[in-house]
């Protein structure tokens, strides 16, 4: 039984996560198509892009015109409206030249820069979904993993019983293989709870709650190719989303300067009036022309503050870049790391650690090794296999980590 059981953990290692795919589990790519539908972060982004929209055809349209209605020199004592000047007319205010066009052009600028945050939002939501997708896979390939040690665990166990009770070895054991049923089974309840979590974070960036315990399809990649990082540096310069932000943001600072630089010049409001003089049975026409004198206010703090927000922009994009390119070299070296784990468990740490187990368990056989020595070898090649889940774990992540700074620039 111990030597069919210790053969089974050794398999399992190999026999990868996936399982049996039906054809209702949920894949990454439909994940991430439910994501990028019913996400709230998402549909709040893309309603703010419409509603910058309407500033900036708001922003372009003149004020509307005045309706005026007058009357002059009305006598209270006699006659009323019937011996006063009546007058009715409109009066619309022109903004100095060049006013309005900068305005339409500010509001275009600050739709671009919502736009790329949209995006941004979508790049950190895709690899948001990949993370929180693999987290599950590894999260339930680990709770596998326990349960098969659970099993090997009462196993060992009962074996250990049997054997002091015939007398074959001391009762230490079987306290001790005890002991390492109640560790492996507490392991598993963390583990469990582990699962539960990942669902549930994956679900919410889905923005489906209820789809929480659909079973995924797939299994964690292991692919340990390595990008080109200078194209990778090329693409993030070129078109990350985050960089959009700032350059679209310092545009925006440099049209508002130009724009408080025209403030001082005066909006004129002109005017247009009809109307008779009923004492005189005259027609009337009257012409009004108001121009705002920019004595006391000639915008000189507007002026400096969009002065200021241009260099505060101009600070900004080059923070974001400098920022973009530590997070690409943080990511190649985080996702090297990975793939020399990986590697190093795949191709030197499993294999050695379940050799080790063969030889123990035919010295086992053969009484050269107590059973103490057959249950630490056990636990061995049980931390090894999870320790390369997690690896799995870290090189899938750091992938996605990497891909949301250059690939996902371009979605």
């Amino acid at each position: 039984m111990i030597k069919f059981l210790s053969w089974l953990l050794l398999c399992a290692g190999l026999a990868g996560a996936g399982g049996v795919v039906h054809a209702d589990d949920l894949s990454l790519d439909a994940a991430l198509s439910t994501a990028m539908t019913f996400n709230p972060e998402l549909l709040a982004a893309r309603k703010t892009i419409e509603a910058a929209a309407g500033r900036a055809v708001q922003a372009r349209l003149w004020p509307n015109p005045e309706l005026e209605l007058s009357s002059e020199e009305l006598p209270p004592s006699r006659g009323g409206f019937s011996g006063a000047q009546n007058l009715g007319g409109l009066s619309q205010t022109v903004p100095f030249p060049g006013k309005k066009p900068l305005d339409g052009r500010i509001g275009q600028a600050k739709v671009r820069s919502v736009e790329a945050q949209y995006r941004a939002v979508e790049v950190a939501l895709v690899r948001d979904v990949k993370k929180a997708f693999y987290r599950v896979l590894a999260s339930e390939r680990r709770v596998t993993i326990g349960e098969e040690l659970v099993t090997l665990a009462e196993s060992l166990a009962q074996t250990a019983r049997k054997r002091v009770e015939a007398g074959a070895t001391a009762s230490q054991e079987q306290v001790r293989a005890v002991i390492e049923l109640d560790r492996v089974k507490t392991d598993l309840v963390a583990l469990r709870r582990e699962v539960i979590e990942a669902r549930l974070a994956l679900a919410r960036l889905m923005g489906q709650p209820d789809q929480r315990e659909v079973p995924l399809a797939g299994q964690l990649p292991v692919s340990t190719d390595l990008p080109d990082i200078a194209q990778a540096r090329e693409e993030l310069l070129r078109a990350h989303p985050r960089l959009a932000v700032a350059t679209a943001e310092h545009e925006r600072a440099e049209l508002e300067l130009r724009r408080a630089r025209l403030e001082p010049y005066p909006d004129v409001t002109v005017g247009v009036a009809a109307g008779r003089d009923a004492a005189e049975n005259e027609s009337l026409m009257a012409v009004r022309l108001s121009i705002p004198l920019p004595l006391a206010d000639r915008a000189q703090g507007r002026k400096r503050e969009s002065a200021a927000n241009v260099e505060v922009a101009r600070a900004e994009r080059t923070a974001t870049e400098q920022r973009l390119l530590e997070e690409l070299r943080v990511a190649e070296a985080r996702l090297r790391a990975a793939v020399e784990q990986v590697t190093a468990y795949r191709d030197r740490i499993l294999p050695n650690a379940e050799e080790a187990l063969r030889l123990v368990q035919r010295g086992f056989e053969a009484g050269k090794f107590g059973f103490i020595d057959l249950l630490d070898t056990q636990r061995t090649v049980a931390e090894a296999r999870l320790a390369y889940q997690d690896k799995l774990l870290e090189l899938n992540s750091a992938a996605a980590e990497l891909e949301a700074l250059t690939t996902g620039a371009q979605k």
